[in-house]
């Protein structure tokens, strides 16, 4: 039997090329470094397993092997879960790098599918966050993650680089190694390209998306109604676009779509990305306008769409504090409008795992210094990935939370949080910042893996990464969308239950 190797094996060399590039000054020195590396990682000659036999591929016409349709190509395989925020930010990356070489020129992108949640081992799932989030390279759907612990991955997304033999190159771990992951690539091309060991023909793509009939709505996100007015406005996330249709199912407005893009304007010519959260009140809706990292706002009286927030560029700013469009933020996921000394808007932003202010009036953040209009700004979260409750809101950790909903009158005066990826519902206190659990996940706050399908009290319930959470002021009830267990669920956040 062959004897294969491990990324730990990578990592003793790879370490003396990273520490060199970090003291490079010119892009000469560093394509120089690389290429000498280039050279003495093939005297290792790490080879790495072949996928298993009989996975599910798609975007191909059948299964790819390394040693046979991936060989003499460039690959760069991308260990993800479709649930995953660095994963999705990883994405673009990938699309310039595609736009950049194609297979002819010798490269070839696969998508190694390693489930975190059982919802994301079934095949049908995974195909549809192919197309939700338009994926066009091969992907795998390595359901019991073989390759994953053949190669000791430990976290997502990894990229792992191959040359055209199946051997290891390189290793990046988590999201924002663009600049190196297109070093490496361009300088893995040139050294094979140079020594006649790439193969410029076809793998067999055929994207799924190409087989499919048109449909009125694509993933929709989110949905919010105005009680005054009756109206819907719907997040048509794959569509690209923002809907506001009558509560009989009448369309009175289509604002967007039908391909992603980035523009303010009138509601003809703006163009949104992946919108996920909206809030509609009167004339007005506010969209969270993920993939773009936007806050917008739809004045529908005026005929206008402008942003509010967010440069437009992925933000890594984890305090804020800037007016909004001088603002950068990460993928915010849902939105709500709320109180705080003057109108707010509460944004849920799964990129940085926090909960943030947009003041649309002067104002004040319990425990925190008076904001004026236009500031935006972070609330609650520490930043880091946790399942983290504390009294001090800044030292609480979220994990990627993605919905909202305001309770604003006591004995609540709180928002309550779906956190996706610790599968819990928390709150957020509007009187002091305390973040508080509900119902779900356990007590360690770096398990981010307690989910499950179980009724209950606290953490004996479980849940499996929640997306919505809807509040009923009458009843005292949460609704809660719990996603990928597939059912919406009932919580009473007086007794910590649901059911």
């Amino acid at each position: 039997m062959a004897s294969y190797c491990k990324l730990s094996d990578l990592f003793p060399i790879q370490s003396q090329l990273d520490h060199a590039l970090e003291d490079a000054t010119t892009q000469e020195e560093k394509e120089n470094l690389v290429h000498q590396y280039l050279h003495k990682i093939d005297e290792n000659y790490l080879i790495i397993p072949d996928f298993e036999e009989g996975l599910e591929w798609l975007n191909t016409d059948g299964p790819l092997s390394l040693r046979k349709e991936l060989s003499g190509k460039v690959v760069v395989l991308d260990f993800f879960t479709y649930c995953c925020i660095n994963c999705m930010h990883l994405l673009p990356d990938l699309h310039q790098l595609e736009q950049s070489y194609t297979i002819e020129d010798g490269l070839v992108v696969v998508g190694v599918h390693s489930a975190k949640f059982p919802n994301e081992k079934v095949l049908q799932n995974v195909r549809s966050a192919v197309l939700r989030y338009d994926i066009t390279h091969p992907v795998v759907n390595d359901r019991d993650a073989c390759l994953w612990q053949e190669l000791e991955v430990s976290c997502w997304p990894t990229l792992v680089l191959l040359g055209p033999r199946g051997n290891l190159l390189f290793s990046l771990v988590g999201e924002g190694h663009r600049e190196q992951l297109f070093l490496f690539t361009a300088a893995a091309l040139k050294h094979y390209r140079e020594q006649g060991l790439l193969k410029h023909h076809d793998v067999g793509i055929k994207l799924y998306r190409d087989s499919l009939p048109p449909s009125i709505l694509s993933f929709p996100g989110k949905i919010a109604m105005d009680p005054s007015s009756k109206r819907l406005a719907i997040a048509d996330t794959g569509h690209h676009r923002v809907l506001v249709v009558s509560n009989t199912g009448q369309v009175l407005h289509s604002i967007g779509g039908p391909s992603s893009g980035r523009r303010d304007g009138n509601l003809f010519e703006a163009q949104f990305s992946s919108p996920q959260g909206v809030f509609i009140k009167g004339d007005t809706v506010y969209v969270a306008d993920t993939e773009n990292h936007l806050v917008r706002k739809i004045n529908l009286s005026e005929g206008k769409v402008s942003t509010l927030a967010g440069t437009g560029v992925q933000g890594t700013d984890k305090e804020g504090g800037a007016l909004g469009p001088q603002q950068p933020i990460s993928s915010p996921w849902d939105v709500t409008l709320g109180n705080a000394g003057g109108d707010v808007l509460w944004i849920a932003m799964a990129g940085t795992h926090q909960i943030w202010a947009l003041f649309l009036e002067d104002g004040k953040l319990p425990k925190g210094s008076d904001s004026k209009k236009g500031t935006c700004v972070r609330f609650a979260g520490s930043g880091n990935e946790e399942n983290r409750n504390n009294v001090y809101p800044h030292k609480a950790g979220l994990a990627q939370p993605s919905g909202l909903a305001l309770a604003p009158t006591e004995p609540w005066e709180c928002l309550f949080i779906t956190d996706s990826e610790s599968s819990t519902i928390r709150s957020l206190s509007l009187k002091d910042g305390a973040v508080k659990h509900v119902v779900g996940g356990e007590r360690d706050p770096l398990n981010l893996f307690a989910f499950g399908d179980i009724d209950g009290k606290g953490i004996d319930a479980k849940l499996q990464h929640p997306l919505g959470v809807s509040w009923d002021e009458g009843s005292s009830l949460l609704y809660v969308a719990d996603s990928y267990n597939h059912k919406v669920s009932l919580s009473a956040p007086d007794t910590l239950t649901m059911h």
